[in-house]
């Protein structure tokens, strides 16, 4: 018994770390769609929820059924506008947030890694300079004046004053920064590193870097 619980929370690991996970053949033999085209099972994530409900990763579509199915995960939410998924038998809406039926002990690892993504939830897509909605990253101190790409250095910022601002530095230009850039905290950021666009369902789990 010991032994087959260990098995089962050595496999919703690999799940969660993004390995495929092997299941039973035919598991999604039949599996229909309604109400959207095939394109869905490629661009949609659900996220996917620990036992103790911290957050661990964003699944496509049809690995997050995969695990309904085989009863590793419980569904939480369901994706309101989604399709239903019919198999052999058992009938599941699309969900939008799953949790896993075992805990799954996560490695720590200490520093965030800095994306495009995961600056632009930081900054809240909002220009670090005047405020307006960001669509662009920019180096405080330019990377041809010695600045590095950390998140200490980046922040988001406009077309508008990225331009102005080019490789000057803010006391050339009188300017100031609305927030001091800082390296963001919390393991959910490692999955707000990887997504720009957040399913709402999803706000609740992922702390305050997502609003």
């Amino acid at each position: 018994m010991a032994q087959r619980k260990r098995n089962a929370a050595n496999r919703a690991h690999r799940a969660a770390a993004g390995t495929v996970v092997p299941v039973a053949a035919g598991t999604l033999r039949g599996v229909e769609t309604r109400g959207r085209s095939e394109g869905l099972w490629g661009r949609r994530r659900v996220l996917l929820l620990n036992s103790t409900y911290e957050p661990l990763t964003a699944l496509p579509i049809r690995r997050a059924v995969v695990m309904v199915l085989c009863g590793k995960a419980d569904v939480v939410h369901e994706d309101p506008g989604g399709p239903v998924i019919h198999s052999a038998s058992r009938v599941v809406a699309v969900p939008s947030v799953i949790r896993l039926r075992t805990y799954v002990r996560v490695p720590y690892r200490a520093r965030i890694p800095m994306t495009r993504a995961a600056l632009m939830h930081r900054d809240r897509f909002r220009c670090a300079y005047c405020g307006s909605k960001a669509d662009t990253v920019d180096h405080v101190v330019p990377r041809s004046r010695g600045g590095e790409h950390t998140w200490e250095n980046c922040v988001a910022a406009c077309s508008s004053c990225n331009h102005r601002k080019a490789d000057k530095l803010l006391t050339e230009l009188g300017w100031s920064l609305r927030l001091s850039p800082s390296v963001p905290k919390g393991q959910h950021w490692r999955l707000l590193c990887t997504i720009k666009e957040l399913d709402p369902m999803w706000m609740r789990y992922l702390g305050e870097g997502a609003a």
